[in-house]
């Protein structure tokens, strides 16, 4: 199963094509944190962190679709032990100015596991192989570490 990394609500569930890390589609699942969440991201599924990126960049209002590409952000991959890639993205809002990731590469990691933090208004992207069973709809409010989002 996948968890929730961040405490917010669901504002995206689609179909995209990944092409920092993965380069394939996959099924983004969007996570938007008001000013009124908890702002602790949590590590979605137990594996390896294979890899960890942090790239500078815009401040728009994280809701908006234009923010995962545009925007401060780190991308994290966690490998899990079958072998299949889950990629997890911190994304700073209009508010956020700052990104803490604390798992790093080569790393083992698990479920309950703090993954990092973002200050304020901001986003968490989960893009998940496209076989996923998401079990979470559009506006469902999530709880971090705790909501299962999807099955694999």
């Amino acid at each position: 199963m996948v968890v929730a990394p961040a405490d917010g609500t669901i504002v995206v569930i689609e179909e995209v094509m990944e092409n920092e890390y993965l380069q394939e589609k996959r099924l983004q699942v969007s996570i938007f944190m008001s000013l009124f969440n908890a702002h602790v991201n949590w590590v979605p599924c137990d594996g390896k962190v294979v890899y960890t990126s942090h790239q500078n960049g815009r401040f728009w209002a994280a809701y908006l679709p234009k923010s995962s590409t545009e925007n401060e952000r780190s991308t994290i991959v966690i490998e899990r032990e079958n072998g299949e890639q889950i990629l997890v993205r911190q994304i700073a809002g209009a508010m956020a100015k700052r990104i803490a990731t604390y798992v790093k590469q080569g790393h083992d990691c698990h479920i309950n596991q703090q993954l990092g933090f973002i200050k304020f208004g901001s986003r968490v992207d989960v893009f998940l192989p496209l076989s996923a069973k998401v079990e979470v709809k559009l506006g469902d409010c999530t709880k971090g570490n705790q909501t299962v989002i999807a099955q694999l």
